[in-house]
C-alpha cells in the first residue's frame, strides 16, 4: 500500500488475484489538461484531498497518468452480449483501472478512467472520449446517487486539449469514475470462454469476498452467488423503472456484480409515461426499451449463470437445473421489489392484495393519456389531502381518472399511516426534479461552449431532487412539444 499527496491509499487486489484478466496499460498523455469538474463531495467521502487533486499533478492523475506515483494501471478484460450478439473479446478499449482505493473505513473503490487512450483492447478505436458524453455521465451519476439508486459516480471530468473525431471534431475529455468494482457479467463470460476453470473459480471467489462476504464458507457459494445477483439486480431495476429511467444499453458488459448502475451512454428519463420509450440512436429494435428492462436483466443474469455451471455441480444436468431455478426466481424477486418500490410512491405502506391492480391501472391511465410520469407521482401528495387540481391538470381527459382516484383515496384510508404521514412519505420518494432531457442538453451544449454556469445550476437542483424550491419551476416540467423526439448517443 502506498500513500501520496492526494491521500490515495491504493493496492491492486484485482490485478494481483486475477492477472490473466487484465492487461498492463498506461494512459496517453493529455496535451493540455484542464479540470472541468471536480466532485469535491465525492472526494471528501473517499478521504481524498480535493486541493491536491486540483494541482497540475492532481489533474494529470485524474486523466489516468500514474507516472508520478510509480503506479501501474490496467485495462480490464471482458466479453459481452451486445444487443443480443456475443462479442467474445471486448475489454477496456478506452478505459483503465488506475487504482483501488481503500478508505479509512476499509471500503474498497475502483478509480477508473474513461477516454484515457488506446489499450490492448482498443481494436480500431482511438481510445478517446468527448467532453459532452463524459459530462453526461457526471450529471446522471450524481442525479441517480441523489435519488438513492446504487450507481457509479464521476470524481472528475478533465478536458484533454485533444480534438477527437466523431460526427465532427469535438473536445476530448477523460472521466475518472468511482465504483465498488468494475466486475461485470461480461467479466465472467470472458473467464469462462478464454481462461481455465481455476481462473473462473478464483474470479467467483474474489467476487464473493469483495461483494457478497456473507456467502464465504457456504455449502453452495456459486449457486448462492447467482441467487444473490438475482436479488440485487431485481432491486436495482425496480428502482430504475420506478423513477422512469431508461439505461439504453443493457449489454452483459454493462451489468455489474456489485449491483451498481454503470455506463450512462444513451440513457434518459421518460417524460410522458411510455413502456416502449427508446432514446438510444442504435437501439433500432427497442430491445432496451423502458418496459423491457426487467426481462433483459433476467436474460443477462441467465448468461451469468451459464458461466458458473462448471462450479455449481459435477453433473451438467444437475447444474443446469439448479441454475435455471435460480434465474427463474428473478420474476418473483422483481415483482416483489417493484411492488415494494411503487407502493410508497402511491402512499401505500400496509400491503393489500389489490395493490398490484391499483398500481397497474394507474400506469395504464398515464400511458393512455401520455401524462408526465414524474409530475403525476408528485401530484399524488396533495391529491391524498383532497386537492386533486394539480393532478387532474396533467390529464387530457381528467374525467377518465375519476374512478381510479376515488378507489385510491379509499385505499389510503386503510393504511396504517395518517394522511399527513402518507404525504410526507410520498414526497420523500417522488422527486420534483430529475435530469430532464432538454435541461441536460442545454447544460452540455453550454459546457462545450465554455459556459459551465448552466451545468452548475442544473447540478444544484439535482442534488436535492425531493425538495421543491422557488425559482426552479422549469426544472420540474417536461420539454415542450417543439423539442421533438429525443435521441441519445453512446459517444464512442
Amino acid at each position: 500500500m502506498t500513500t501520496n499527496p492526494f491521500h490515495l491509499n491504493f493496492d491492486d487486489s484485482y490485478a494481483q488475484a486475477l492477472p490473466e484478466l487484465v492487461a498492463a496499460s498506461l494512459a496517453e498523455s493529455a496535451p493540455a489538461p484542464q479540470l472541468i469538474v471536480l466532485n469535491e463531495t465525492l472526494a471528501k467521502t473517499l478521504g481524498l484531498s480535493a486541493s491536491a487533486l486540483q494541482t497540475e499533478q492532481g489533474i494529470r492523475f485524474l486523466t489516468g497518468n500514474t507516472e508520478a506515483l510509480a503506479k501501474q494501471s490496467y485495462a480490464m478484460a471482458y466479453s459481452g452480449y451486445q444487443f443480443g450478439h456475443l462479442s467474445p473479446v471486448l475489454g477496456d478499449g478506452r478505459a483503465l483501472l488506475v487504482a483501488e482505493h481503500l478508505t479509512a473505513q476499509q471500503q474498497r473503490y475502483d478509480l477508473h478512467t474513461k477516454g484515457s487512450g488506446r489499450t490492448p483492447f482498443s481494436r480500431r478505436g482511438d481510445g478517446k472520449a468527448a467532453l459532452a458524453p463524459m459530462l453526461r455521465e457526471y450529471i446522471m451519476g450524481e442525479a441517480m446517487h441523489a435519488l438513492g439508486v446504487p450507481t457509479t459516480r464521476a470524481l472528475a471530468v478533465v478536458a484533454t486539449g485533444d480534438l477527437i473525431h466523431r460526427t465532427g471534431a469535438e473536445q476530448g475529455a477523460v472521466l475518472m469514475r468511482v465504483a465498488a468494482s468494475h466486475i461485470r457479467v461480461g467479466t465472467f463470460q470472458f473467464a469462462a470462454m478464454h481462461t481455465s476453470p481455476d481462473t473462473l473459480r478464483r474470479l467467483a471467489d474474489y467476487t464473493i469476498q469483495r461483494h457478497y462476504p456473507a456467502l464465504i464458507g457456504c455449502d453452495e457459494p456459486y449457486l448462492q452467488l447467482i441467487q444473490a445477483l438475482v436479488k440485487r439486480q431485481a432491486q436495482l431495476i425496480s428502482q430504475w423503472v420506478a423513477l422512469g429511467f431508461v439505461h439504453g444499453v443493457m449489454n452483459t458488459d454493462n451489468m455489474t456484480l456489485s449491483g451498481e448502475t454503470i455506463d450512462y451512454g444513451p440513457c434518459a428519463f421518460i417524460d410522458a409515461y411510455n413502456p416502449k420509450a427508446v432514446f438510444s440512436s442504435i437501439d433500432h429494435s427497442g430491445r432496451y426499451a423502458y418496459g423491457n428492462q426487467p426481462a433483459i436483466a433476467q436474460w443477462n443474469v441467465a448468461r451469468f449463470a451459464e458461466t458458473l455451471l462448471p462450479l455449481i455441480a459435477d453433473g451438467a444436468e444437475q447444474a443446469i437445473q439448479l441454475a435455471t431455478q435460480a434465474v427463474d426466481d428473478f420474476a418473483t424477486e422483481y415483482q416483489e421489489a417493484w411492488l415494494n418500490t411503487l407502493r410508497p410512491k402511491l402512499g401505500l405502506h400496509s400491503p393489500e392484495a389489490s395493490d398490484t391492480e391499483l398500481i397497474e391501472t394507474w400506469l395504464y391511465l398515464l400511458e393512455q393519456q401520455q401524462v408526465d410520469y414524474t409530475q403525476a407521482l408528485r401530484a399524488l401528495a396533495p391529491a391524498a389531502q383532497g386537492n386533486s387540481e394539480a393532478l387532474l391538470k396533467l390529464f387530457r381527459k381528467p374525467e377518465l381518472i375519476d374512478s381510479w382516484l376515488k378507489q385510491w383515496q379509499a385505499r389510503l384510508k386503510h393504511d396504517a399511516l395518517t394522511v399527513d404521514a402518507q404525504v410526507t412519505a410520498m414526497n420523500a420518494v417522488n422527486p420534483v426534479y430529475i435530469p430532464r432531457n432538454l435541461l441536460v442538453e442545454e447544460a452540455l451544449s453550454a459546457a462545450v461552449r465554455g459556459d459551465l454556469s448552466v451545468l452548475e445550476r442544473l447540478m444544484t437542483v439535482l442534488k436535492q431532487p425531493f425538495t421543491e424550491r422557488e425559482g426552479f419551476e422549469r426544472y420540474s416540467v417536461g420539454a415542450p412539444a417543439e423539442f421533438g423526439d429525443y435521441i441519445t448517443y453512446c459517444g464512442t
